[in-house]
């Protein structure tokens, strides 16, 4: 018998000039890749591009996997993604 995918909750938070998403928590599976959470992303604050960062400290590349960026980045059960409309750290 095949496991679940695994859940990761991915907690969002603006950063800089961003606004702010009502829903700041949501889960997603850990087999996709960082490019959804960015499309997402781009589709709830109406943007075509957006800064992503995992823990205020890099930008992940969009292949990455969501259970990769948690299992070596994610704390406290999550995975936290701060945005950001222009470039907020190099």
């Amino acid at each position: 018998m095949a496991s679940e995918p695994r859940k990761v909750i991915v907690h969002l938070r603006a950063t800089g000039d961003a606004p702010i998403l009502k829903q700041s928590k949501f889960k997603i599976d850990g087999t996709d890749k960082f490019a959804k959470v960015i499309e997402f992303l781009c589709r709830q604050l109406h943007r075509e591009t957006l800064f992503v960062y995992v823990n205020s400290a890099f930008s992940p590349n969009p292949d990455e996997l969501i259970n990769d960026l948690y299992n070596n980045f994610g704390f406290d059960g999550k995975l936290v993604v701060n945005y950001a409309c222009s470039m907020a750290w190099g």
